[in-house]
């Protein structure tokens, strides 16, 4: 899976994301520090990634315009620290890789993930 790592995460989740065999790239690598999530979408969409974020925006932006890519996968933590949810961060991705192929947008905390298809409506 290609994955796509939003500013709000840290640059660590590169290499823990590589290590279980995705392809990753930070935002920072990618585009400005400062560009919006919407740009950051259609990046993630031009370029076949899965935006991962721990920011609820993206949620909202795939509700208000009902798109059916790119896929979003968002922790809900409040540490999101690689050493700390990096093993639950995994068995998720592996968990929802067909559903985030086909589109997706999937949270996750310590208790539960939940999934659902795109678009949302």
């Amino acid at each position: 899976m290609k994955i796509v790592v939003d500013m709000n995460l840290s640059p660590l989740w590169v290499k823990v994301l590589e290590t279980a065999g995705h392809q990753c790239r930070h935002w920072v690598t990618v585009g400005p520090a400062n560009a919006s999530d919407s740009e950051i979408m259609l990046w993630a969409k031009q370029n076949g990634f899965v935006v991962f974020t721990h920011d609820l925006d993206f949620g909202a932006i795939l509700a208000a315009t009902e798109a059916d890519s790119p896929s979003v996968f968002q922790v809900r933590t409040q540490d999101v620290a690689p050493e700390s949810i990096g093993p639950l961060v995994i068995a998720a991705l592996a968990q929802f890789e067909e559903m985030l192929s086909k589109g997706a947008l999937v949270s996750v905390d310590r208790n539960k993930a939940r999934v659902r298809t795109l678009p949302l409506r």
